[in-house]
């Protein structure tokens, strides 16, 4: 066999699903075991490597495709890493929230243990994101052993930068617009919680959901996927009008779902200060893997 298809996972695995033969392929993209512009084995190949079908090779192969890791897979010859495919980065393209997180939830989904590490305003996009992995949990496609998703919310005490009133007359409108976002925020941890811990019920599946408050109003909102990916998406304020009884309001709101999303892959890194020296600020690079939510955390509370 050609050195560049020869296969980096070593004895043939167990058989496995075309999600989790996308992860493993992923990786080793965003490793750097299979470079930008490098020939994949054939699809026999794989399905020989992998113990399955070539069918699940194409399903598999088609969902690397869709997200711009691979070139040419609808053609008769084996496909290519695609050029933009760099490791540390994810070749997927910046999408809305609501588009974009739910495939990369999928793919955290294949992996024995899910930890999903959330940042975020409201919740809403993680509850719709892991909803169609439970579906699939219920219908027997899935089976991790063990989910773990801490969130960090900003904690109802305080008073948030957004949503706020445009007009600072009515400034004490500001209370009634805290009072829909928090009814907003504790609906969707009420749906998220229900639905996670019943796995523990039906499946056996060992759950773990936190929530943790924290002191400010989060501009961003970030998943950290198994501790390999990080998604981050800048919440961007527009103006609108909502309905407050009689009379409308003009306020400055963000929608999450609709924020556009950034994917940073297996292979990236995160800047951690560490102190000064000689009056310069020095800093290190810290791997995904090695980082968590611990630094926001620290800041948290466990009453949200």
């Amino acid at each position: 066999m050609d050195p560049e298809h020869a296969s980096a996972r070593g004895p043939r695995a167990s058989r496995a699903s075309h999600r989790e033969i996308a992860d493993e392929l992923r990786s080793r993209i965003g490793s750097g075991v299979l470079r930008a512009g490098q020939r994949m084995p054939t699809q026999a190949e794989l399905a020989e490597e992998f113990g399955v079908e070539r069918g699940a090779v194409r399903r598999a192969l088609d969902i690397l495709h869709a997200e711009r890791l691979l070139t040419g897979v609808s053609r008769g010859s084996p496909a290519r890493v695609a050029e933009g495919a760099w490791p540390g980065w994810s070749a997927a393209p910046p999408q809305p929230t609501v588009v974009g997180l739910g495939p990369r939830v999928a793919a955290a989904f294949a992996a024995p243990h899910v930890r999903i590490d959330a940042l975020c305003l409201t919740s809403v996009s993680l509850t719709l994101a892991v909803g169609e992995q439970l579906r699939l949990i219920h219908a027997g496609e899935l089976e991790p052993a063990k989910i773990d998703v801490p969130v960090l919310l900003p904690s109802r005490r305080i008073e948030l930068a957004f949503p706020a009133p445009v007009d600072p007359v009515r400034a004490g409108d500001g209370g009634l617009l805290h009072e829909r976002w928090l009814a907003v925020r504790n609906a969707q941890g009420m749906v998220l919680r229900q639905n996670l811990l019943a796995l523990r019920t039906t499946h056996g599946i060992e759950v773990r959901l936190t929530f943790r408050a924290l002191p400010f109003t989060p501009p961003v909102k970030l998943d950290l996927l198994n501790e390999d990916e990080a998604l981050l998406a800048y919440y961007t304020l527009d103006r609108r009008e909502q309905e407050f009884g009689a009379e409308p309001l003009q306020l400055y709101d963000a929608d999450g779902t609709r924020s556009i999303l950034f994917a940073f892959g297996p292979g990236a890194s995160v800047l951690r200060s560490r102190g000064r020296s000689g009056g310069r600020e020095r800093a290190r690079r810290i791997p995904l893997r090695r980082w968590n939510f611990r630094q926001l955390g620290n800041s948290a509370t466990n009453s949200v």
